[in-house]
C-alpha cells in the first residue's frame, strides 16, 4: 500500500507563515490565523493562546473547558509544560519572561507540540526585538529633531554680538554661557545624566533667553540638594523649559515668569516646570501625548 510522502517544503512554508503571523504577539489580529496553522501542522482538533491573565483565545472545535483553565494557571505559576495528550499546555518564554501559554487539544505528539511552542516563542522574541529597534529609531529621530533650535541660536548670537562693543564683559559672560550650553547639548552622553548637570544646563539656557527677551522674562530655579545626584534621562528637562518660553511667555505681552523646581517627595524626585504664559489647551496637550501632535511638536512627546 502506497503512503503519501511528507512534503518538507510545504511544512517549512507553513512554519514560516506561522512565525510571521505570531510575531506581532499572541493578542494580535493575526493570532487566530496562527492558531489555525498550528492545528494543521500538528493535526490538532483545537489550539489556543492564553495571555498572562489566563484568558484563552481558541481556534477549532471542541475547545476544552475547566481543565484547560487549570492547566494554564499551572503553567503561569510554574513556567513549565503541563498536561499530556489529548490536552497540552506549553509555556511561551521570551527573553527569560513568560509571554503566554500555547494550548493544544487532540491526539498530537508531545515532541511535535513542543517544537511548535519553541517556534512560536522564537517568533514572539523576534517581534519584540523588532519593536524595540523601531522604538529606538523613533526615539533617535525625535532626539535629533529636539536639538537646539536654530531660532534660539540665531537670537542668542545676535544679542551677544550687539553687546560686544557696549558691554564687552556681559558679552563675554553670555558667550561662555552659550559655549557651556552647546557643550552639554551636543556632547555624546550616555542615556542618563545627573540632575545637577541638567539643572546647570537649564540655568545657562535661561541666562541666554533672558538676554534675548530682556525684562519680558523672569526666571526662578530651585533645586533641593538631596536630589542633585538623581539620575535622569539626558536632556529630559530642556524641552519643557523651552516650551514654557516659546509657547507660554513669548506669545504674551508684558512680563512672564518661568519656575523650575526639583524636590524630593518621599522616595520620588519630582521635577516641575511652570509658567504664567498664555497656557495650552488640555485637548491639544492630550493629543500631543497620544502621538497626534503636529510634526514639529517633538519636545513634550520626547519627554513622555
Amino acid at each position: 500500500m502506497l503512503q503519501a510522502r511528507p512534503d518538507p517544503a510545504g511544512t517549512l512554508a507553513a512554519a514560516r507563515r506561522l512565525a510571521s503571523d505570531v510575531r506581532p504577539g499572541i493578542g494580535s489580529p493575526a493570532a487566530r490565523r496562527a492558531l489555525r496553522r498550528i492545528r494543521r501542522l500538528l493535526g490538532a482538533g483545537a489550539a489556543g493562546f492564553a495571555d498572562l491573565g489566563g484568558a484563552v483565545t481558541w481556534s477549532g472545535s471542541g475547545a476544552p473547558g475547566p481543565e484547560a483553565a487549570s492547566l494554564v494557571q499551572d503553567v503561569l505559576r510554574t513556567e513549565a509544560p503541563q498536561g499530556k495528550p489529548p490536552l497540552l499546555a506549553l509555556p511561551l518564554p521570551v527573553r527569560d519572561e513568560l509571554a503566554g501559554v500555547l494550548l493544544v487539544a487532540g491526539p498530537v505528539r508531545t515532541v511535535a507540540a513542543r517544537e511548535v511552542a519553541a517556534l512560536v516563542a522564537d517568533a514572539l522574541e523576534r517581534g519584540k526585538l523588532e519593536a524595540s529597534a523601531e522604538h529606538a529609531a523613533q526615539a533617535e529621530l525625535r532626539a535629533l529633531s529636539a536639538e537646539m533650535s536654530p531660532h534660539f541660536v540665531y537670537n542668542a548670537l545676535t544679542v551677544i554680538a550687539s553687546l560686544v562693543t557696549s558691554e564687552p564683559d556681559r558679552a563675554r559672560e553670555l558667550m561662555l554661557d552659550f559655549a557651556d550650553y552647546t557643550r552639554h547639548s551636543l556632547a555624546r552622553h550616555s542615556e542618563y545624566t545627573m540632575l545637577a548637570e541638567e539643572f546647570h544646563a537649564i540655568e545657562t539656557y535661561l541666562a541666554l533667553q533672558k538676554a534675548v527677551l530682556g525684562q519680558r522674562l523672569q526666571v526662578q530655579v530651585r533645586v533641593a540638594p538631596e536630589v542633585l545626584a538623581v539620575a535622569v534621562p539626558y536632556l529630559v528637562l530642556e524641552p519643557l523649559v523651552e516650551n514654557a518660553i516659546r509657547h507660554g511667555i513669548e506669545p504674551r505681552s508684558g512680563t512672564g515668569t518661568v519656575l523650575v523646581r526639583g524636590e524630593a517627595e518621599g522616595n520620588d524626585c519630582v521635577i516641575t516646570v511652570e509658567d504664567d504664559g498664555v497656557g495650552m489647551d488640555p485637548e491639544h496637550d492630550a493629543a500631543i501625548l497620544a502621538g497626534r501632535g503636529s510634526p514639529g511638536s517633538v519636545g513634550l512627546a520626547n519627554v513622555d
